[in-house]
Order: structure tokens, then sequence, then C-alpha cells
């Protein structure tokens, strides 16, 4: 089993037949079907997102799981070459720690828009106090290889994510200390 602060990247890749053992179905609201393994993450993550998603609910706020656990193979399918999708291995995905995340008022799409809805804001605001960091951070895009995506949210732990949004550090900057 893999440590929640483990560091996915392409310096840094997931072997090709790692699948996590304790993946379970997310319940929470989601675009994709019933059975899709985009609505899996690991038991300790979905648990965390599912109080995120509930508090969300609580403040009226519309957000939308888009994709979680995805395999090494599905990956290989996605990658385009383009700084927002990772190659096979080095998405966090295939961890089963990450989910993309959105809303209506951007049509469910993946978005930098989506910084700016009250959706976006409130995950910026809320995330790390159930464990997430936004992962690829503005501004930081050198330091984690990968174009600002204020839609990707990431698992760490409460005090790791807590951590990490005082003190503006990515993962990347979190595993050099």
């Amino acid at each position: 089993m893999l440590s929640y602060t483990l560091l996915v990247n392409r310096e840094h890749p997931l072997e090709p037949d790692y699948i996590p053992d304790d993946l379970v179905y997310v319940d929470i609201p989601f675009h994709a079907p019933h059975d899709s393994p985009k609505r899996m993450l690991r038991r300790q993550a979905a648990k965390a997102v599912q109080e995120l998603f509930h508090r969300s609910i609580e403040m009226k706020v519309n957000l939308i799981g888009i994709s979680g656990y995805r395999s090494y193979q599905r990956q290989q399918q996605l990658h385009t070459g383009s700084s927002y999708v990772a190659p096979a291995g080095a998405s966090e995905h295939q961890s089963g720690l990450a989910l993309d995340v959105s809303c209506p008022a951007v049509s469910l799409e993946l978005t930098e828009e989506f910084a700016h809805t009250p959706e976006g804001k409130f995950l910026h605001d809320y995330a790390p106090l159930y464990g997430f960091i936004l992962r690829y951070p503005q501004g930081k895009e050198k330091i984690t290889g990968y174009a600002y995506e204020p839609w990707h949210i990431r698992y760490v732990t409460k005090s790791l994510a807590l951590y990490l949004s005082l003190t503006g550090m990515t993962l990347e900057e979190y595993h050099a200390i």
C-alpha cells in the first residue's frame, strides 16, 4: 500500500501494474456512469471527499465529481502530450488519491474558469480542511511540471494538506525538504 503523501509525477511514476487494493466507489454527485472506475478512490480519500462534498451541500455549493481513479492503461489512452494530461504512470489518478471536480456553472468542464466560480473558491478554501490540496496551483507550473488545474484535488491527509496550504508549498517542494 502506497503512502498518502507519495509523490507521483513524471520523475516519480507508478508501476504499470499498480492498482490500489482499497478502492471504493465514492458516494458523491458524479458525472460518470454508476459502475465507472472514475467514481472510485482509495477508502480514506473517499471518506474525506464525501465529508468535503457534504460540507459543500450545506453551503449550497454544487460540486460534481468528474474523474477519480484511472488505470495505467486508461491513462495511456488519454495521454495526448499536452501539459494537462500526464503520461501513463505519472498520473495521480492511478494512485486512487486524486479527483477532478467541476460544476454546472462551467458546464462540468475542466477549465481554469472553475477557479472563479463559488465552487472553485469553496474548493480552494475548504479542501485542505478535509485532507486535500489543489495539486497544481497557479504560478507553480515549473515546479510541478503540469499546467495550472484548479479542479484537481489530491488527498494527502489533513495535517499535510493544512501545512502545504499555509506554506504555499507544492508536494514537490515538500518532498525536497
